[in-house]
Parts: structure tokens; C-alpha cells; sequence
């Protein structure tokens, strides 16, 4: 079975999706009607903008996603899931690719969310970490000792975990996790503690948004960050979807659960290779393809 996958933020490269706009009608045309919902032009910052500028919470979230979801559309016949999953802002692309949600519905709450998380981050001095060579359960361990907020964010592969909170409690777990024996345990160059507690008001902001949007029938299963089965009922998809800032992204979990259902060939969808380096650490025999028009 052929399962699709769509990466999240710091997917994001100077120039991207420069070669579908220039190559595809239909993808330029969606590019076109980004700008117009965007209100700016964000194909100048994707295609000439330099690291720093992509860098900015209001430009990469969208761009990740316009990227992943224009890309799926032009794939045209190519692009046949049987199953679909995405990390973090992934999880959007996936929902429009598996006609879950518009292609305007999609970019405006994924803007709505950069912006909210944007305005979160600046509530307190907040950031992550990246933890390797540790099981998870030590991990989890160690965070729960020490004082102030600092939780589990991102199961991405075996002995890879992000950790996230305010920064005295990153800082101070990341010591005592290099103590129990942690490879590496390195603040990340991010602008605030996601898929943590203290993204509750961006959590609120967005189940606003969320609530208002109609959300259809999936064409395939779609494996969330949250919940990690699959799932196919609208109104799941929606409440999931709304817990997702604030709580951890099981992305370990969600592609075990994938492999379990039969999938067996990982095609990730948008900027880089992110998400099938990290396949490959959970099922060496996983099977791994970029999506290409």
C-alpha cells in the first residue's frame, strides 16, 4: 500500500517550488491564487527570498504547504494514496491533498495558525530541544522532574525526541539529559515551544477558525499527529486537528501504525527529505520515494 507523507517547518529552501511554477500551468495558477488570499506576494520570498526571509513564522508555514499541496496536484494520476499522514503543519497539506479541506480553506487556517503560534511565542521566552540516543520513556522521564514547563513535542524516530517548554526548563532538562547518558541534547534556532502547554492561546485562536470550516469525507485514511490510527470520520479529523498545538506529534507512532495497516511504500510530498530519512530509522525496510510531477 502506498502511503503519502507531507514534511513540516525548517522543510523550507531558498528557491523552492521555482521549478513547479515555471513548469506547470495548473501549479502556476495555484501560486497566483496564493498571493491573491495571502494578500502578499509569497512566491517572491519562496523563489528569491533568502534563508532568513523564509525564516519568518508568516512566510514558512504557508510556504511548506504550498509547496506539498501544489506539488500533490499536479502529480496528477501519480498521485494515488492509500494512506496519508503529515508532521505538524503537514497534517494540513495532507487534508487538502486527501480532499479534506478547499485549497483556500487549507492556506487561510494554515496562515491563521503561523500567526497565532507567532503571537503565542512572544507571551513568553519559550523554545525547544533535541534529544538523541535516549529511549523516550527516559526521556519523558527527566522532563517530568524538573520544574516549570517542559514536555515531550516530537516522536520522530527512535532515539530522536524534540522536547519543548519555557527556556529555563529546556535548558535545565537538557543537562540532566546529557547526564543519563543523551548523545546530544541541543537547543533548536525556533521561535518559540511548540506542540507545548504554552500554546494554548494559539490552540483557542485556531479551534475558532477551525470550527468554522466545513470538513469533508477523506478520499484514504488520514494518520494524525495526535491520535496516530487512522481516521476517516470529518468531526475526528476537526477535534484532532485542534489539539495538535499543544500536544506532541507522535510521528513514530503514526508511521508504526501505517506500516501495521499495510503500508509499504512512503512517498513524502514537498520541500526535501526529512520525513523519509526519518522513515527509514522507524522500518529500515520501508520502501521511500520523493513525490515528483
Amino acid at each position: 500500500m502506498n502511503a503519502y507523507i507531507f514534511p513540516g517547518q525548517g522543510a523550507q529552501f531558498s528557491g523552492m517550488g521555482k521549478d513547479l511554477y515555471e513548469s506547470s500551468a495548473a501549479a502556476k495558477k495555484l501560486f497566483d491564487e496564493a498571493n491573491n488570499i495571502l494578500r502578499f506576494s509569497i512566491t517572491d520570498v519562496m523563489f528569491e527570498g533568502s534563508a532568513e526571509d523564509l525564516k519568518q513564522t508568516k512566510v514558512t508555514q504557508p510556504a511548506v504547504f504550498l509547496h506539498s499541496v501544489i506539488l500533490s496536484q499536479v502529480m496528477g494520476d501519480k498521485f494515488k494514496p492509500d494512506m496519508v499522514a503529515g508532521h505538524s503543519l503537514g497534517e494540513f497539506s495532507a487534508l487538502v491533498a486527501n480532499k479534506v479541506l478547499s485549497f483556500e480553506e487549507g492556506l487561510q487556517l494554515v496562515y491563521k495558525r503561523a500567526m497565532a503560534m507567532q503571537k503565542a511565542c512572544e507571551v513568553k521566552p519559550s523554545t525547544m530541544a533535541a534529544v538523541l540516543g535516549l529511549e523516550d520513556e527516559m526521556v519523558e522521564a527527566v522532563c517530568a522532574d524538573v520544574d516549570g514547563v517542559v514536555v515531550a513535542a516530537n516522536y520522530n524516530c527512535p532515539g530522536q525526541l524534540v522536547i519543548s517548554g519555557e527556556v529555563e526548563a529546556v535548558e535545565k532538562a537538557c543537562e540532566a539529559l546529557k547526564e543519563k547518558g543523551a548523545r546530544r541534547a541541543m537547543l533548536l534556532p525556533v521561535g518559540g515551544a511548540f506542540h507545548s502547554p504554552l500554546m494554548e492561546p494559539a490552540r483557542q485562536e485556531l479551534a475558532d477558525a477551525i470550527e468554522k470550516v466545513n470538513f469533508g469525507k477523506p478520499v484514504c485514511p488520514v494518520y494524525q499527529n495526535v491520535s496516530t490510527f487512522a481516521v476517516t470520520d470529518p468531526s475526528e479529523i476537526k477535534k484532532n486537528l485542534v489539539f495538535q498545538l499543544t500536544a506532541p506529534v507522535k510521528w513514530t507512532q503514526s508511521v508504526q501504525n501505517m506500516i501495521k495497516d499495510g503500508a509499504t511504500t512512503f512517498t513524502e510530498v514537498g520541500p526535501g527529505k526529512v520525513l523519509q530519512g526519518l522513515v527509514k530509522k522507524i522500518d529500515r525496510s520501508a520502501e521511500v520515494h520523493s513525490g515528483e510531477i
